[in-house]
């Protein structure tokens, strides 16, 4: 007959279990945290059929192309989702300039070609809008400029000092709440355990970045944008949910609109 371990033994040995357990949890989250603040930096080639110049916005490090169709156009400032880059927004470029607007894409910091020691979820990235901003207002000046920020690129709009300055606002798939955000992707990938492990992630932020998730609330600020907003959802989109977008098109002020695209999920 086998011999029956000792109870204290098997008691050690669940101890160990749940304590390595436990470790390995962290290391993964730390793990997690570490892949979401890593700069995401590589060559962006200008498409050989899209005639803009190539520069760094005067002043900055921030790598854009420029596409001026000349006097009297309105210009258009187009910012990325987080983890991509300039050339993610180009479908919107091609559809802006077909329609006479002028264009300016740029790669936010620690994205693309714009250097960044980290992805810092759109506080500091704000700035690069308003550097991009500044630039467009003395390179076009008595002309009109709007901006189509996406997901981050949006939440640098609204994280920002405001008013933000633009003339026209669009806000795609942009998150209201940044712990929401979050909580949403775990759910994506680990269902239940969301609420349990969102906190345990978010307070990562404190010690990587020195910022609060408190201080990623872009729906705070939609109300002093000045400016009229379209607010674009996707029906289907799991990162920034319908509701998640109508509660940050509730806050804002008229002139605005939402825009709901059925079947679309985010950044689609």
């Amino acid at each position: 007959m086998a011999r029956k371990r000792p109870k204290g033994a098997l008691t050690r040995q669940l101890l160990i279990a749940v304590g390595v357990t436990a470790v390995m949890a962290v290391l993964g989250l730390w793990w997690l945290g570490s892949q979401l603040v890593e700069p995401v930096q590589h060559a962006v080639p200008l498409p050989r059929d899209f005639p803009a110049h190539t520069l760094t916005v005067p002043g900055t490090r921030i790598a854009a192309w420029w596409l001026d169709q000349g006097t009297g156009s309105p210009a258009v400032l187009l910012l990325h989702p987080i983890r991509a880059d300039r050339s993610t927004m180009m479908s919107r470029a091609r559809l802006l300039v077909r329609h006479g607007f002028s264009v300016a894409l740029i790669d936010l910091r620690s994205h693309g070609e714009t250097p960044g020691a980290a992805i810092t979820i759109g506080g500091p990235e704000s700035a690069d809008v308003r550097s991009a901003l500044s630039w467009l207002r003395r390179e076009v000046p008595g002309r009109r400029i709007g901006v189509i920020g996406c997901s981050l690129g949006g939440a640098a709009v609204l994280l920002g000092p405001q008013p933000a300055g633009f003339d026209a606002v669009v806000l795609e798939a942009v998150s209201p709440r940044f712990r929401r955000a979050i909580e949403n992707r775990i759910r994506i990938r680990l269902g239940g355990f969301a609420p349990l492990l969102t906190p345990l992630l978010l307070v990562q932020l404190g010690l990587r970045l020195d910022v609060s998730p408190a201080d990623l609330e872009p729906i705070r600020s939609i109300d002093r944008l000045r400016a009229p907003v379209l607010v674009v959802a996707g029906s289907r989109d799991e990162h920034t949910t319908a509701a998640e977008s109508d509660d940050l098109f509730q806050a804002a002020i008229e002139p605005k609109r939402l825009w709901v695209v059925d079947g679309a999920r985010h950044q689609d």
